[in-house]
């Protein structure tokens, strides 16, 4: 029986001597440290070249945009303490708009009258996006923040002032 060599990619190959991944690597077009790499690569677009910030653990790359080119006007230009400083702050922005947007679509609140109408109620609807099976919890809150009730939902339960007073009224039973 033969061994035979198992195919790598240039990406997978470890090295001896490379650092390991949560060691620093400053290279011309390769840069990680803080939990980021970025990587000068062949912008696919056009001729010049392009960056790609990719968050440690993550498959896909936070951020892609333009790299400058050299002084010859044919190679990048090398990453730079400053460069990479940058692209690590834009990158993680973009991370954080994109869980906000991402937040956002999953969260609902309304404010509605209690079923006496002596206090406010905070209703929450938190989609839960699993791929198998997606669910909704409807959530009464207090003044206080303390949870009153909670009931599960299906994931297109439409939350508005009305649908969270019929539900309050309703003295929290689940919404038919």
């Amino acid at each position: 029986m033969t061994d035979t060599p198992l195919p790598s990619s240039d990406a997978a190959d470890i090295t001896e001597g490379a650092p390991a991944m949560d060691e620093p690597l400053h290279e011309a077009r390769l840069w990680r440290d803080d939990g980021w790499t970025a990587r000068v690569i062949k912008n696919e677009d056009d001729e010049g070249w392009a960056v790609e910030m990719i968050k440690d653990g993550e498959a896909e790359p936070a951020l892609v945009g333009p790299w400058t080119m050299g002084r010859n006007k044919k190679d990048p230009k090398p990453l730079d303490t400053s460069a990479f400083n940058t692209l690590v702050k834009t990158a993680s922005e973009v991370l954080r708009r994109h869980e906000q947007q991402l937040r956002a679509q999953l969260h609902k609140e309304v404010r509605v009258a209690t079923a006496d109408g002596n206090d406010e109620l905070d209703v929450t609807l938190d989609i839960v996006p699993d791929e198998d099976e997606p669910y909704a919890l409807l959530t009464a809150l207090d003044t206080f923040g303390e949870q009153l009730a909670q009931v599960q939902v299906a994931p297109n339960f439409k939350l508005s002032k009305a649908s969270a007073a019929a539900w309050v009224e309703n003295g929290f039973r689940r919404p038919g």
